[in-house]
């Protein structure tokens, strides 16, 4: 199957549109082709838009900061991460637990904001939260074997199930679920919650800031693990872009109940119309 056999573009317009962001709206510090065009479009037309991101390395501040660097108009509200998800979580189902973050500064400093207990001391440990963190090493993992297994007090939760974050060209590096498969390894445990894609948390929180029915709501990413799987969780429509994570060959190999419902090569195929300028080469 080429890339042009496989696309299906929308023939309507949503009420919401819920977007990923890494591999899907940009890469690196680039927009993907037809991001702008497509993100004007639907601010223009007052279409509300949400964006998603598993990444709980960057707060809502800092993803508002890169995407209006990139020339998109975006609030905080309109940003909903694994940092805002787990707090939520967090504040809902556990409050008063001592949770040891695995994490990286803001995922800890929006926990401390909320009135979260964080603790480092193994024997009061509630929750162990393994997260993509970049200064993972044996201390963190040895706190968090005491917490679950020495103790056997603690639980572990991640903020996301994701094996590796793209980095433009191709490469990545690991995420989650590395540091969860690590402490899975050593304490004999099972990570219980996931607060992100494609996890039932992620959808609650998000479809809390929508006043739309998911029905009328688009989720578009580039993964078929997280973004599509999300989508068919929670019964919305699905539109997976080639501009990440997934190819041709993967959705060849996807059996049919885990399809997406529309496949773009670029973000602007969102637009009944624009699918045909976009082939012709004519948007940016």
């Amino acid at each position: 199957m080429t890339v042009s056999g496989a696309l299906r573009a929308p023939e309507k317009m949503y009420e919401a549109y819920l977007f990923d962001l890494d591999g899907t709206v940009y890469l690196g510090d680039s927009l993907l082709p037809g991001a702008h065009r497509l993100l004007t479009h639907l601010k223009d037309e007052g279409i509300r838009t949400i964006f998603l991101s598993n990444n709980p390395t960057k707060d809502r501040q800092q993803y508002v900061a890169k995407l209006t660097g990139l020339g998109l108009e975006v609030d905080e509200k309109d940003v909903v991460n694994t940092i805002v998800s787990m707090v939520a979580w967090l504040t809902r189902t556990h409050p008063g637990a001592t949770v040891f973050p695995i994490a990286e500064e803001p995922l800890i400093r929006a926990l401390l904001a909320a009135g979260i207990r964080i603790s480092d001391d193994p024997a009061e440990i509630d929750i162990v939260i393994a997260s993509y963190d970049r200064t993972f090493d044996y201390r963190k993992l040895q706190i968090a074997f005491d917490a679950i297994w020495f103790h056997k007090r603690a639980i572990l939760v991640t903020t996301n199930p994701d094996r590796y974050c793209p980095f433009p060209g191709g490469a990545g590096e690991p995420d989650a679920a590395a540091i969860v498969a690590a402490i899975e390894a050593s304490t004999g445990t099972t990570c219980l919650v996931n607060v992100g894609k494609p996890d039932a948390i992620m959808i609650e929180t998000v479809t809390e800031a929508l006043d739309v029915d998911v029905r009328n709501c688009l989720m578009v990413g580039d993964r078929l693990s997280t973004d599509v799987k999300m989508a068919l969780n929670a019964g919305m429509a699905s539109a997976l872009v080639l501009t990440g994570d997934t190819t041709v060959a993967d959705l060849q190999a996807a059996p049919a109940e885990d399809q997406p419902t529309y496949v773009l090569d670029r973000l602007d195929q969102l637009v009944p119309g624009f699918a045909e300028l976009s082939s012709q080469g004519q948007l940016v």
